[in-house]
């Protein structure tokens, strides 16, 4: 029973977090590090199948949308753009998390960089909060297509975990001169091939080390479960709430949960 509860709280976790930039991967590597919820308990396919819940929860809710892009593509210039910005956008991380994957993986999970990459976050997000910007696009469709590119450069930093990639991408589309909800639009549309090429790459990479058995299937299945139903829910909603009330909560989020991770992690508290 206590298996399938860290399960549950897991996706709750990944499919919460996953569209916030707030870092899902920050959050599960503490997860581990305190409360021992992680990998060593249900292994490799569990953490990749969690995520994939999340996945197909904003694919579900851009459904139609992505048909009308994927029809457009061959009809309308302007479909047929933004499909090449996005494919820009997440260019450099393909690139570049391919390359580094192995570095990513065994040295920068650490949960003091998480902790560290949590707080500094925090501080950007309350600095752009702070500026008097003054938006120049507001449809993600007509972005420029050098801002799509350096969008997709700033999306790299999310490769250290606790920076975030929806904050990434946020934050620098911000600065760029989109105003907040299409900088929070465009995270979920470079979300989509970047999550599934990450996806599909650990996948690969893993493949030797998954395992399947009908106690682990009923873990994996809730955790996906209650990802898909969270991030359902998150994405629903988040670019309503920005528009209104804007990052500062998210920013606060960081600070609060990074700066007691760096007080757990000098006190040496643990959970397990």
């Amino acid at each position: 029973m206590l298996d399938f509860i860290k399960a549950a709280v897991l996706g709750i976790v990944e499919g919460f977090t996953e569209y916030l930039p707030v870092s899902s991967t920050g959050h599960l590597l503490l997860m581990q590090h305190f409360f021992g919820f992680g990998d060593e308990n249900f292994g490799n396919t569990f953490a990749i199948l969690i995520q994939f819940g999340a996945i197909l929860a904003l694919l579900s809710i851009y459904f139609v949308r992505i048909v009308g892009l994927s029809v457009g593509f061959f009809i309308d210039a302007t479909a047929r753009r933004f499909v090449l910005g996005i494919l820009l956008a997440f260019l450099p991380a393909a690139v570049i998390g391919a390359a580094l994957h192995n570095f990513i993986k065994t040295v920068l999970f650490n949960p003091w960089i998480v902790c560290i990459s949590l707080v500094v976050g925090g501080v950007a997000l309350v600095w752009v909060e702070s500026l008097e910007l003054k938006p120049r696009h507001r449809d993600v469709i007509t972005f420029p297509m050098p801002m799509y590119f350096l969008i997709g450069v700033f999306q790299c930093l999310a490769m250290i975990p606790g920076v975030s990639r929806s904050g990434a991408t946020i934050v620098s589309a911000m600065l760029l001169g989109s105003d907040r909800r299409a900088a929070a639009e465009f995270s979920f549309w470079l979300a989509m091939p970047t999550m599934a090429g990450a996806f599909a790459f650990d996948l690969f990479k893993s493949r030797h080390e998954l395992s399947w058995d009908w106690n682990s299937g009923g873990l994996i299945a809730i955790g996906f479960v209650v990802s898909f139903a969270f991030g359902w829910v998150v994405v629903k909603t988040f670019l309503g709430y920005v528009s209104r009330h804007g990052f500062m909560v998210f920013a606060w989020w960081r600070l609060i949960v990074g700066a007691l991770g760096l007080v757990g992690l000098t006190l040496g508290l643990s959970w397990r």
